[in-house]
């Protein structure tokens, strides 16, 4: 019997068990699940109700000032400042608000030969290199300022053309 009241004595002082760590991760899962419920809570009792324009407070685009593309010219010019005669291919469009399309229109109808008259001189007088420029930016302040002078400026003092576009600019030599 003695040696059953020993076993008893060494069962009876109880070792303490391993707790699993799901339990620990689960709790810093609430944890962190709860925090971040408090932080949206937050913020959108802070922020504005809603984030939709008013109807009256959008910009309208006038329609005076949509711009509209006017042919100028589509041609063939001739250069001859490198010794050889080239051929420019040329498509010349103006980029023109409405409330000034009525007044480009008109003065270009009436002045056309004028018009190519004087964008001719410009190719013409042109040096190379200004004929060859990738963005062609020489050219089209050349033609900028001879169609300002031309078409002249509006009411409140602007000039009626917004924009000179060269849509085409092809060369070609003449003396094979």
């Amino acid at each position: 019997m003695a040696d059953e009241e020993q076993n008893t004595n060494e069962a009876s002082p109880e070792e303490p068990k391993k707790k699993s760590p799901l339990i620990l991760f689960g709790v810093v899962g609430v944890m962190m699940l709860a925090e971040a419920l408090g932080v949206y809570m937050l913020v959108s009792m802070g922020g504005p109700s809603s984030s939709q324009a008013e109807p009256g407070l959008v910009d309208e685009v006038d329609e005076a000032e949509q711009l509209t593309e006017v042919p100028l010219v589509e041609d063939r010019f001739i250069n001859i400042s490198t010794g050889r005669v080239w051929q420019w291919q040329a498509t010349i469009v103006l980029q023109v608000k409405n409330k000034n399309l009525d007044r480009v229109q008109e003065e270009k109808d009436k002045r056309e030969a004028e018009i190519k008259e004087g964008i001719a001189e410009i190719i013409a007088s042109a040096k190379d290199r200004q004929l060859r420029e990738p963005g062609r930016e020489t050219i089209k302040r050349q033609l900028t300022a001879y169609v300002n002078e031309v078409f002249g400026t509006d009411s409140e003092g602007e000039p009626r053309v917004e924009k000179v576009i060269i849509s085409r600019w092809l060369p070609s030599p003449l003396d094979f």
